[in-house]
């Protein structure tokens, strides 16, 4: 299975671009796409907080992503 992941702020900073794409020989929940990231992109794990939405929506660990799914790894975020 093939994931397109959105990048925004840091995360997009990290790996260099605004998009990236894992595979995985059979189907993965959140959790298993956010190890991969990590994995691949070590930088990452500093971040604490980071989450990944599913279709516009903050997902849990467990959530099984489809392929057609629009999927973004969301950072935390600082301002006023």
């Amino acid at each position: 299975m093939k994931y397109k992941i959105n990048l925004f702020g840091i995360t997009r900073d990290i790996i260099g671009k605004n998009i990236t794409e894992i595979s995985t020989s059979q189907e993965a929940d959140v959790q298993t796409v956010l190890g991969i990231l990590k994995s691949d992109f070590p930088k990452l794990q500093e971040i604490k907080s980071l989450l990944i939405a599913v279709n516009s929506e903050y997902a849990e660990a467990d959530v099984i992503l489809s392929e057609n799914d629009e999927i973004a790894l969301i950072p935390p975020v600082s301002g006023g």
